[in-house]
């Protein structure tokens, strides 16, 4: 695959060393290598040489217009697991390949610490202690729970593996039935059947237009009472008038950190509801995602430089 072309990459080349020696110029070691970060620093000017485009970790707009100036470009590497907001901006024969690899560690965990948060009600343990109160009594565990794993790529498997060791019983939903590490994978036509019988949903589909408002009021009625929907996948994915209805009720509870719209809006009632607890979409924003993420892309830079197909190909 390597020419004469360029590569855009978010991260400084110390970073990313060592370079691929194929990717070596006259200039010295990456010299065939600019860094941008889609932040307000310089903007290289060889984008009509690009082609091969790291984007930087963000969903400004910005960072995906580029692309219109980058005739040569053959592949567009994303440092998300999802891709949808990049569909728009992909050009004709140009390869995508997503950030598989990177967040599962760190959205898993949060999964994790967003359901054991929300039954534990640690965010009413923080109120109390600001307010001098000591909430003592009985809170629900996740011990004994039935959790529904609701897509089953690299991020539910994280969770699924996560979940072994809490004495939950597990049951795995996706597009494509099939036997799963930790057990067998249920399709997606039984979710109506599955539902009644779920104490925990955790959320972890890619958002698509199969997915999107997948879970509307139909879906969380048939959710038992006191079920907990746990989203660590996209905002969209969830109706959230159906579930703003339902937790206002007192019937459903939610742990989100994706939302829709997102940023929320600080007067939005879903901020104000009862028993829901939100962070700001940072799934995959912890001290795991630099790693991995300089880990892919240097495989990435190997692969190029070395004429092999690159991993992670989600649109050809």
């Amino acid at each position: 695959m390597v020419s004469d072309g360029r590569i855009w990459v978010p991260y400084s080349l110390e970073q990313l060393a060592p370079i691929p020696t194929a990717l070596s110029g006259e200039g010295g070691a990456g010299s065939r290598i600019d860094v941008y970060d889609g932040a307000d620093g310089p903007i290289p000017d060889t984008a009509a040489e690009v082609e091969l485009y790291v984007l930087p970790y963000t969903f400004a707009p910005h960072t995906l217009e580029r692309i219109a100036d980058m005739p040569r470009l053959r592949l567009i590497q994303t440092l998300t697991a999802g891709y949808e907001h990049v569909l728009p901006y992909l050009p004709p024969g140009v390869l995508l390949c997503n950030g598989r690899g990177i967040h599962e560690t760190s959205t898993a965990e949060l999964a994790l610490a967003l359901t054991l948060a929300a039954l534990r009600d640690i965010p009413g343990f923080v109120r109390g202690q600001d307010a001098g109160q000591w909430r003592s009594g009985f809170y629900p565990a996740l011990a004994d729970k039935r959790v529904l794993i609701l897509g089953y790529g690299a991020i539910g498997e994280a969770v699924d593996r996560r979940l072994q060791g809490f004495e939950v019983d597990v049951v795995r939903v996706a597009r494509t039935p099939r036997d799963g590490v930790h057990g067998p994978v249920r399709a997606m036509g039984e979710l109506p059947d599955l539902l009644p019988h779920t104490d925990v949903i955790i959320l972890t589909v890619p958002l698509t237009e199969d997915t999107r408002a997948l879970v509307d009021a139909d879906f969380l009625a048939r959710l038992p009472d006191g079920a907990l929907v746990v989203n660590v996948a996209r905002g969209p994915v969830v109706d959230t008038g159906a579930l703003l209805a339902e937790v206002r009720s007192g019937r459903l509870r939610a742990a989100l950190d994706v939302t829709d719209p997102e940023p929320l809006p600080a007067d939005h009632p879903l901020r104000f509801a009862p028993g829901v607890l939100i962070s700001p979409h940072v799934g995959g924003s912890s001290s795991a995602f630099l790693p991995r993420a300089l880990r892919l892309i240097r495989r990435q830079l190997e692969r190029w430089s070395e004429g092999v197909t690159p991993v992670n190909i989600v649109r050809r």
